[in-house]
């Protein structure tokens, strides 16, 4: 399966690496190693990160539900600074989009901004989410992938596909080498959340689950080959 563009969504978590928060500077720069050997070989990269390693959503009720997700928000913009800069270092150009104005950090999204990008060989952040409450960065990723056009939603996830049941707590859990977005929903599978798996079904974006922690995972992902699960839309 040959990638066009494709958007990618990587776990504030995962770029922790082991320390659970904040940033490991190895991880996220072999992560951009294996971008760029896409980028380089003309795939149009989108990339959605989440904000778990600063923020994991609303903690207390002394905090409002929106001033939560306000400052989730926040966390992924400054995830995608970050990692647009380690990618910067390895060689790639990158912009950062977001839906709201973040002064002269980020630029503000449009459809024809970011497709100028795409056009220019740029890797394209799209941070912030929906701009928007109640909204996660699963649906935030396939809002964009959706109005992009892109070709596949890769989710690089600590698990390496999509499972009947929880593989830490069953053993005799089976992954599924593909399964039907219908399938997800009707099974409550959480690949995505349910916003983002009805958007998926109802415009028919395919998404794939993989290892990150696997050997060029996210490289041979970006080239159509998928060492975990294939969420079909048909």
């Amino acid at each position: 399966m040959k990638m066009r563009r494709v958007f990618l969504k990587l776990s504030g978590e995962a770029l922790a690496g082991d320390k659970k928060t904040g940033f490991d500077e190895a991880t996220v720069t072999e992560v951009a190693r294996q971008v760029k050997l896409s980028v380089d070989a003309g795939v149009q990269v989108g990339i959605v990160i989440g904000g778990g390693n600063f923020w994991r959503g609303r903690t207390s009720e002394a905090i409002d539900r929106t001033k939560a997700d306000q400052i989730g928000m926040l966390a992924t913009v400054m995830n995608c600074i970050y990692v647009s800069e380690i990618f910067r270092n390895c060689g790639m150009m990158t912009q950062i989009l977001t839906p709201f104005e973040c002064g002269s950090m980020t630029k503000l999204f449009s459809k024809d901004r970011a497709n100028k990008y795409f056009e220019k060989g740029m890797v394209v952040f799209f941070a912030g989410g929906t701009g928007h409450p109640y909204f996660s960065t699963d649906t935030g990723i396939t809002l964009r992938a959706v109005e992009m056009d892109a070709d596949c939603i890769l989710l690089a996830k600590s698990i390496d596909g999509v499972y009947d049941s929880d593989p830490a707590k069953n053993p005799d859990a089976k992954r599924y080498d593909t399964i039907s977005i219908q399938e997800v929903i009707d099974k409550k599978l959480a690949v995505v959340d349910l916003t983002a798996s009805i958007m998926c079904m109802e415009h028919k974006m395919p998404m794939a689950v993989f290892d990150l922690n696997e050997k060029d995972g996210i490289a041979n992902a970006m080239q159509g080959k998928i060492n975990g699960t294939i969420v079909t839309v048909e």
